[in-house]
């Protein structure tokens, strides 16, 4: 095996030790051409100028904070588990080596590394951490996606209930401790406030992922439910930075004028009409309720 193809020493990275339970280690250096980027990478978009600025900064002091990479089975090639932003800067600044930390790690602490790295240390949209927390709590919780949001609104119901139905099970240790750890929001507002996001429509969803409007605009947008309108909307908030209140006034002046509330006794002469000439009298359940409801209302007339 040549030198270049032969494998580094397997060190460990301080801080995200912790969730496995290992010390710390010092890190070192090496090649680009050797790093691998992931097959499954959380974060999907990277802010152009973003970007830019961090390499001006790498150009000027270096790199500060190392990479973590994990071995491969290809002696030439390490994989990279967190720090996509660095190492995209470090290109285009023109780096040749990077310094690292290397560890041996299977895919699920690699993916739950590179989650808790994004989440902790980079500054994602609303969507990007909603989706990040959420993957790694079916991680953690060896479930789908699908299986920890049913854990979790089962989780509020249960505080608002106040029943001990899921509240106890072990599971929710678990979901407790990611939140306790990550130390960005607590689960009851995660449920209550995040949750929500995931359930916008697609146009909007896309929107916020790529940073392009902020979560409070998109929110206000999403209500209009005709399709071509909302995009409309959608697309004058990004070209022309609207502001959320004139993203309001649009909306007032797109909503058609609601008529006239009904009186009740309005209300009351519309049901007798429709009473007289509905067609369940022969029906014994629907008159035996009917019988119940004018029961109830000669009882109050009998309060007067």
């Amino acid at each position: 095996m040549s030198s270049k193809s032969q494998k580094l020493p397997v060190k460990r990275l301080k801080g995200l030790d912790s969730l496995f339970g290992e010390s710390p280690s010092e890190s070192t250096s090496l090649p680009t051409e050797r790093i691998a980027l992931p097959k499954q990478q959380p974060r999907r978009y990277f802010d152009a100028k973003a970007i830019q600025e961090l390499t001006e900064s790498i150009k000027q002091h270096g790199i500060l904070q190392p990479l973590l990479v994990r071995t491969l089975p290809d002696d030439d090639l390490y994989e990279l588990v967190a720090g996509e932003r660095r190492y995209r800067a470090a290109i285009a600044a023109g780096l040749d080596e990077v310094p690292v930390v290397i560890r041996e790690l299977s895919d699920g602490e690699a993916l739950q590394l590179a989650l808790i790295e994004n989440l902790q240390r980079e500054n994602l949209n609303s969507v990007e951490e909603t989706e990040g927390i959420l993957q790694l709590l079916a991680l953690r919780l060896d479930r789908s996606l699908e299986e920890a949001v049913s854990l979790l609104y089962r989780m509020l119901n249960d505080c608002i209930r106040m029943t001990n139905n899921v509240i106890s099970h072990p599971d929710t240790i678990i979901v407790k401790e990611v939140f306790a750890n990550l130390k960005l929001m607590s689960w009851e507002s995660f449920v209550s406030n995040r949750l929500p996001l995931l359930k916008l429509p697609d146009d909007i969803l896309e929107a916020l992922r790529s940073g392009r409007i902020a979560y409070t605009k998109a929110k206000a947008i999403s209500k209009i439910k005709e399709e071509t309108e909302r995009q409309t909307l959608l697309e004058e908030a990004i070209a022309l930075d609207l502001s959320l209140s004139q993203i309001r006034e649009r909306l007032k002046t797109n909503r058609p004028e609601k008529e006239t509330p009904q009186t009740l006794k309005s209300r009351m002469d519309s049901t007798y009409r429709r009473l007289s000439q509905a067609k369940f009298w022969d029906n014994a359940s629907k008159q035996k309720k009917l019988e119940k409801l004018l029961a109830e209302m000669e009882a109050l007339l009998a309060e007067e």
